[in-house]
């Protein structure tokens, strides 16, 4: 027996007790209201307008051409109904093959202006958001937060710890514009040549 209780604490020597758990600090919480800011920064405010001016235009667009478009297409309708069931000649097959291609770029074009509009949308997004969060970060740290939440993503916070304000001034400060262009295109890698 005195064997056993020898090896138990010799065994107790080898192995170190458990390291208490690490007790941390409570964590301050801020709030920022990210919906508000990208409704009223400056930068939002004088893109969006932007935005919805070439909208406005890419609607415009899709009236002009589609207005003949439909026209023209009654007007093909009306001839193939006066045909009584009968095959239409070359011409009105030619004017409804021509009216088919226009109406295919027409689409094309209003699509292209679409993937523009979503494109620009994106990158307003992506530098508002580059500018945003290391400001998100100063302000965190001014205040000492341990934590930063999106207001839209909480149940209920006390106007006390919503740091919006402090955001909002200092991203107006930092970022008065954005440009308000697609994306850029990413270069493809030129492939390098190899050695013989």
């Amino acid at each position: 027996m005195k064997k056993l209780l020898l090896g138990a604490a010799a065994l107790a020597a080898i192995v170190p007790a458990a390291a208490p758990a690490q007790r941390l600090s409570p964590a301050v919480v801020a709030v920022v209201d990210t919906q508000r800011i990208f409704a009223e920064c400056t930068a939002c405010r004088a893109a969006q307008t932007q935005l919805q001016t070439q909208l406005d235009t890419l609607r415009t667009r899709a009236q002009t051409l589609g207005q003949p478009l439909q026209t023209e297409a009654q007007s093909i309708q009306q001839a193939v109904a006066a045909l009584n069931g009968k095959q239409p000649d070359a011409a009105l097959q030619q004017r409804a093959q021509s009216l088919q291609t226009r109406q295919t770029q027409a689409n094309q074009e209003i699509q292209q202006g679409e993937q523009n509009i979503r494109s620009t949308q994106a990158h307003v997004a992506q530098q508002i958001t580059q500018r945003l969060n290391p400001i998100i970060n100063t302000v965190m740290q001014s205040r000492n937060a341990t934590v930063v939440l999106d207001k839209g993503n909480t149940l209920a916070a006390s106007a006390s710890i919503d740091v919006t304000n402090d955001v909002l001034a200092q991203l107006n400060q930092q970022l008065p514009s954005v440009s308000v262009t697609p994306l850029p295109q990413q270069q493809p890698a030129q492939a390098q040549p190899t050695g013989r």
